[in-house]
């Protein structure tokens, strides 16, 4: 067994304010990442992550703490629920006197910006989870470590709570290694967040859930409008650069969907076995269909395109809804049986609202556990759900890689199950491609 170390930033020697109020959690207790053990088979190095929850010593002395809160990248459902847990674990429970929400994310930490601390009270986040977004605005883009961290030094933070995706979490390490070389007292926990859920070391990243709640609402009036006309397809795009975790669970959900294409598997348009063709032979038998589509699907389609990159360094990807759109029109009207595509881009009606009920406990939980753990001096590190338990992973074991829909496993089986599509879309010759 492997237990993974989550770096401290000394001695936990004073007593929690919580004292005699809670049931503490020990650093000897661990969370396995494997659960599933085949019989007879040699066990390999199984991870284990330091449970999560309230130390029953603290390293921070609260009266001193001065803690900030960052949202970076993209939005997602349920971001101010976990800014508004987070001030309410560090007021109420450890009575930290100073709490400050970073203005546009990693910029606001740029003294050059101009943008200056919001001070956060409890009776300020008292009902900012009812909202979408994020109350503190957000940034995509680097800023320099050593600049944001002499910012911190001057204005005298000592705990950093960074929320946001693999960009943000990378960041967020760069800076915790230069805390580290400088001998600085500053802890750095990161709160993971996409609604792509793709993650690494990671079962479920907030706002996923209520990601999939809006986007079936799409697909079922997506869904409407393709019966409601004459040979109709109803094509949605749905979130997902990397990964097709949204497609797949609304697909699921919704169960209307006839074809789920997602970037884990490659597809083709054209030929026999292409999509184009199954398409045709489902708009002649039933007159209608519903496809969903992730954003990064087919990108292959896209080769001779040159596409730069945005501010975060993620890679343009080329437009599959419109692509799709366009040579679904095209090749119908070309074999003589026209259809009528109603195309619907929805990716900010998903991600601007508020977090739903499973997510918004979901959010409590990561923001009380991410106190936790930099009230115990415990840095580096991100609150993460593994196997319905709270557990910290270190921070470089997460970033740089990112989780996938396996097409062998049980959730992408379900999609071909509920949808009926052939499990590939390719000639014989590529499906192991």
């Amino acid at each position: 067994m492997k237990f993974t170390k989550i770096d401290t930033l000394g001695a936990s020697t004073m007593a929690t304010p919580m004292a005699n109020r809670r049931q503490f959690v020990g650093d000897d207790e661990w969370i396995r990442h494997t659960v599933e053990v085949r019989q007879g088979a040699k066990p390999e190095a199984e991870l284990l992550f330091e449970k999560a929850g309230p130390r029953e010593k603290i390293f921070f002395d609260p009266s001193v703490c001065r803690a900030a809160i960052v949202t970076c990248g993209g939005l997602a459902p349920g971001l101010n629920s976990v800014i508004r847990s987070i001030v309410a674990e560090l007021h109420f429970h450890y009575e930290v006197p100073h709490i400050w929400g970073i203005q546009k994310g990693y910029l606001g930490l740029n003294p050059e910006s101009g943008l200056k601390p919001i001070e956060l009270t409890p009776d300020m986040v008292d009902d900012i989870h009812t909202e979408g977004g994020t109350i503190l605005g957000s940034s995509r883009g680097r800023q320099d470590t050593n600049v944001m961290l002499d910012y911190m030094v001057e204005t005298g933070i000592n705990q950093l709570y960074c929320i946001g995706g693999d960009g943000t979490l990378r960041a967020a390490t760069e800076m915790a290694e230069e805390i580290a070389r400088r001998g600085l007292a500053i802890a750095v926990v990161g709160i993971p967040k996409t609604i792509d859920n793709d993650v690494y070391y990671c079962d479920r990243t907030f706002g996923f859930d209520t990601a999939v709640d809006a986007a079936r609402d799409v697909l079922e009036v997506a869904h409407v409008e393709a019966k409601a006309v004459d040979r109709g397809i109803g094509l949605v795009k749905l979130m997902g650069r990397d990964a097709g975790f949204i497609a797949c669970g609304a697909t699921i959900a919704s169960q209307k969907v006839n074809y789920t294409l997602i970037p884990e598997l490659l597809f083709d348009l054209d030929g026999p076995h292409g999509f184009l063709a199954v398409l045709e032979k489902r708009m002649d038998a039933r007159d209608h269909a519903l496809i969903a589509v992730a954003e990064g699907a087919g990108q292959r389609h896209f080769e001779e395109q040159k596409r730069d990159e945005d501010a975060s360094g993620n890679r343009r990807y080329g437009d599959i809804g419109h692509l799709l759109r366009d040579r679904i029109g095209a090749y119908f009207q070309s074999i003589g049986k026209p259809v009528e595509v109603k195309y619907i881009n929805p990716s900010y009606l998903v991600r601007g609202i508020p977090a739903n009920s499973e997510d918004g406990i979901l959010c409590d939980q990561l923001a009380r556990d991410a106190v936790h753990a930099a009230m115990a001096g415990k840095t580096a590190c991100m609150v993460s759900l593994i196997n319905n338990r709270m557990a910290y992973v270190p921070l470089p074991m997460a970033t740089g890689r990112k989780k996938h829909v396996d097409p062998m496993g049980p959730l992408w089986q379900s999609v071909l199950a509920s949808t009926g599509q052939p499990p590939t879309f390719l000639p014989a010759t590529q499906q192991k491609t």
